[in-house]
């Protein structure tokens, strides 16, 4: 494990080494079951226990009440912009969504695929560095429900309060930002969430409903993508992502052991005050995202001379320091500092950052 590198990757993301350790040694033989846990049934009573008992974990990190379900399902975050609008096709025939960046503009394409889609707020006019405060909303009549994306993974833009939506049910994407701070789950109607950031493996996504919002679904909806009958089912309706549900019940374990969501809101608060903090002291590195927007989970940033990107980024790759190269829309730099990246992690790097900085 001292051989390891920092992953600053944005996802699939760095997952603890306590839970890797884990699943190394159980690969082979699962609690003397003299198998793996990805080969088992998942209607066995084992596997069945292996995702209860990942539900009940997760139920009590994030305090989710009990008229939610909890679904796992497959298709990622991205499957969601479709399921979405068809489990919730029977709320009413339009929805209003917030526009805060590359993500939540990919939810309003998909969406208007099958509803009246009302953009009640855009983050556009102003380059996407700061989220519309909720006065500015500018909503529709009557809408279905109201969508959000608190964090928008490739912008490093991120709501740093909760929406208030009164009746109309609030549906949020935390892909990037689930689990790493406490929130209020009764104030959402639906949240959801891919896993490979600070959930577990790629292949499963999360989604947590409440329960009145489920038996809406538009008849053309497909079985497989039907809320009602996942939750039905018990998430089991066909074989669902064995070894990511396993994988993810293990990091609830070590959040757990961590101290919650209480204690890492807190570590991940520290973590993103020093690295914006050395930003923002620069001369050298800049970061365009206004304070009270800016993400604690995705931080990007520049270099003053961008000619220089492939030598920073060839130099921490040699530094041990991966993937921190912005997205291909943005450019620039970008370093994701989910649950699973260690407070070490943002010394080393800020470490190299003043070191190349000198060099330049």
């Amino acid at each position: 494990m001292s051989q390891r590198a920092y992953n600053f990757c944005s996802g699939p993301a760095a997952l603890p080494e306590e839970v890797l350790a884990i699943a190394r040694d159980e690969m082979l033989d699962w609690h003397g079951k003299g198998m793996s846990v990805m080969e088992m049934s998942h209607r066995s009573d084992e596997f069945v226990g292996v995702a209860q008992t990942a539900e009940n974990d997760l139920r009590k990190l994030m305090g989710i009440p009990d008229d939610y379900a909890v679904l796992f399902l497959q298709g990622g975050a991205s499957q969601q912009f479709a399921c979405i609008p068809m489990n919730l096709a029977g709320l009413g025939p339009v929805a209003d969504y917030v526009d805060t960046g590359i993500w939540s503009g990919k939810a309003i394409d998909e969406a208007s695929r099958y509803l009246k889609v009302h953009v009640a707020a855009t983050a556009k006019p102003n380059g996407y560095i700061h989220v519309p405060g909720q006065r500015t909303w500018a909503h529709s009549v009557a809408p279905s429900y109201i969508h959000v994306t608190p964090n928008e993974t490739i912008g490093g833009l991120q709501y740093q309060w909760t929406p208030s939506t009164g009746k109309v049910p609030l549906v949020a994407d935390m892909s990037s930002e689930i689990l790493s701070r406490p929130i209020d789950v009764s104030r959402y109607g639906l949240i959801y969430a891919g896993a490979q950031k600070n959930i577990g493996p790629s292949g499963l996504t999360v989604v947590i409903i409440r329960k009145d919002l489920l038996g809406h679904a538009s008849p053309q909806t497909p079985t497989m993508l039907n809320y009602k009958v996942a939750a039905d089912n018990g998430s089991m309706y066909n074989t669902p992502p064995t070894f990511s549900i396993y994988l993810a019940g293990q990091v609830f374990k070590w959040l757990e052991r961590q101290g919650g969501v209480e204690t890492m809101g807190e570590i991940n608060a520290r973590k993103a005050a020093k690295l914006y903090g050395y930003i923002d002291a620069s001369d050298y590195y800049s970061n365009p995202i206004q304070p009270d927007s800016r993400s604690l989970m995705n931080v990007p940033f520049r270099l003053r001379d961008e000619g220089q990107n492939k030598a920073f980024l060839a130099g921490a790759e040699s530094a041990g320091l991966l993937n921190l190269q912005g997205h291909r829309s943005v450019g620039g730099m970008r370093a994701s500092i989910y649950n699973a990246v260690p407070e070490a992690a943002i010394d080393r790097l800020l470490e190299y950052m003043d070191e190349f900085a000198k060099k330049g």
